[in-house]
């Protein structure tokens, strides 16, 4: 990460300071002359919420943020939102490090401080003169914040960080095998163990969904398992995560219409980014959960003996499926990874993936689709993490009846539905591997920006690590 998070004080005359509030009339106003206090109270009365004074050694800012919604998620997210706009300020101005001054609660200053980090994030490995960020130090000076909570929110930060890289990086420089690669890295760097299954592995385990969309390709398969396993344990199942892996997607030998289509493909691989990042960050946190995931990995192409529209696949499970579109690809490989969980006998299995067009083209990039047959306390416990961390769920139904849509003249099932309900088809598929408690969640709007947006910034978002770690965290806490 590029923005390193401390307690502490001002350094000095010459340190930058921002004060950020929810009450106008009671922030600090020590930092200003006379002069200086009147042109921030007449700011104030013409309902300016950021205000800048130029002390010409320093600059001050005060941020004034308002809390008149109910909703603590509402709230949180503005704070987010307040502190990436303090970060591009400063990153405007050149300035290096500033000292914030907080007076209020914790989770707020929390999240300014996540919004400020977050925000500050850049991908600039292949820029050959770089406009790179000033912001470097961020000192908060806030008797309210506990260092636990600082030294967790900079291990967040670092794992979305890691998510973004991940999803930013090109094919040609990330395939399945580098994938897998940096997960060890990862593994190595935070204390997880990681197990990564070559294709002759694979093949043994039969894995026929995973081995025909890699069928096109000429860089192997990987299968990463990832787990972390605390000896004090507050579970006695397992939570297992999947992530869908597909590091490039051509959409095979259906391939995917041009203009537009497959320019940001390098992004279906954003779930396995996720579960991947977020395994760092609940083992640097060393939280009280065994935690295992696992990513099927390979690219999508139309190369010679690539599988084709007819073509009937066993999976590991036993389960024939006709394949009628090589581009519904993700389930393909998700389906043995689903089968494969089974061996954990999970409490629950959460499963994250950039799945269809048609969950991102009903929500758009504001939420993630998701559905599942988990009982109603999970599901709301899921809400409420998801909600805090403003990565909101919309619940798709999971009935029955979908599965007429899927049914196959001459296999077991098929990979498609018909024109209508498009991503329940596919999460309606993936349910046909499972045995668990399991929840699906499409991420193929928020994974991904094509502009800015806010402290989310543009092109990989890291949406999912934030979200699992609080179900996580909350998870720990609860079974206390």
């Amino acid at each position: 990460m590029n923005t390193t998070i401390r307690k502490g004080t001002s350094s000095g005359k010459s340190e930058n300071i921002a004060i950020f509030t929810n009450n106008a009339s009671k922030f600090d106003h020590t930092f200003f002359s006379k002069t200086e206090l009147e042109f921030v109270n007449s700011e104030i009365k013409k309902k300016n919420k950021f205000i800048s004074v130029n002390q010409y050694e320093r600059y001050v800012f005060l941020q004034i943020i308002d809390t008149d919604k109910k909703d603590n998620h509402v709230v949180l997210e503005k704070f987010r939102r307040a502190g990436d706009q303090l970060t591009g300020v400063l990153n405007r101005h050149k300035l290096t490090s500033v000292c914030l001054f907080s007076d209020t609660e914790e989770d707020l200053t929390i999240a300014f401080l996540e919004g400020m980090a977050l925000g500050n994030y850049q991908f600039l490995k292949y820029k050959s003169e770089a406009d790179k960020n000033s912001l470097q130090k961020i000192t908060i000076d806030s008797k309210k914040v506990q260092d636990n909570k600082i030294n967790e929110l900079t291990t967040l930060c670092e794992a979305v960080y890691m998510a973004r890289d991940l999803v930013n990086e090109p094919l040609n420089s990330l395939n399945a095998t580098g994938l897998a690669k940096a997960f060890e890295h990862m593994g190595k760097k935070s204390g997880f163990k990681v197990n990564v299954f070559n294709k002759a592995k694979i093949t043994s385990l039969k894995m026929g969904g995973l081995l025909a969309v890699n069928m096109g390709s000429i860089d192997p398969p990987t299968f990463t398992v990832m787990e972390w396993k605390p000896s004090k344990a507050i579970n006695k199942k397992p939570i297992v995560l999947v992530g869908k892996g597909v590091v490039y997607d051509t959409g095979g030998l259906s391939l995917k219409p041009a203009p537009g289509s497959m320019d940001y493909m390098k992004s279906d691989m954003a779930g396995a980014a996720a579960v991947g990042s977020v395994m760092y960050a609940i083992a640097k946190q060393k939280l009280p959960v065994h935690v295992v995931a696992l990513v099927p990995a390979t690219d999508n192409r139309p190369d010679g003996n690539a599988y084709t529209p007819g073509d009937v696949i066993t999976m590991m499970s036993g389960l024939k499926v006709e394949v009628l579109n090589t581009d519904a690809e993700g389930r393909m490989i998700l389906a043995d990874a689903l089968h494969y969980a089974k061996n954990y006998k999970p409490e629950l299995v959460m499963e994250f993936s950039t799945l269809t067009g048609a969950a991102a083209n009903a929500i758009g990039h504001y939420g993630i689709v998701c559905m599942g047959d988990c009982d109603e306390d999970t599901k709301k416990q899921l809400n409420k993490s998801a909600n805090d961390v403003y990565e909101r769920l919309v619940e798709f139904p999971f009935w029955e009846e979908y599965d007429e849509l899927i049914k196959s003249d001459i296999a077991d099932i098929k990979n498609i539905g018909g024109p209508i309900g498009g991503a329940i088809t596919a999460g309606r598929f993936l349910q046909r591997f499972i045995d668990y408690p399991y929840m699906h969640f499409d991420i193929a709007g928020p994974s991904f920006g094509k502009s800015n947006d806010s402290y989310r910034g543009k092109n990989g978002t890291g949406v999912g690590v934030r979200f699992i770690f609080d179900y996580v965290k909350k998870l720990a806490t609860k079974k206390k």
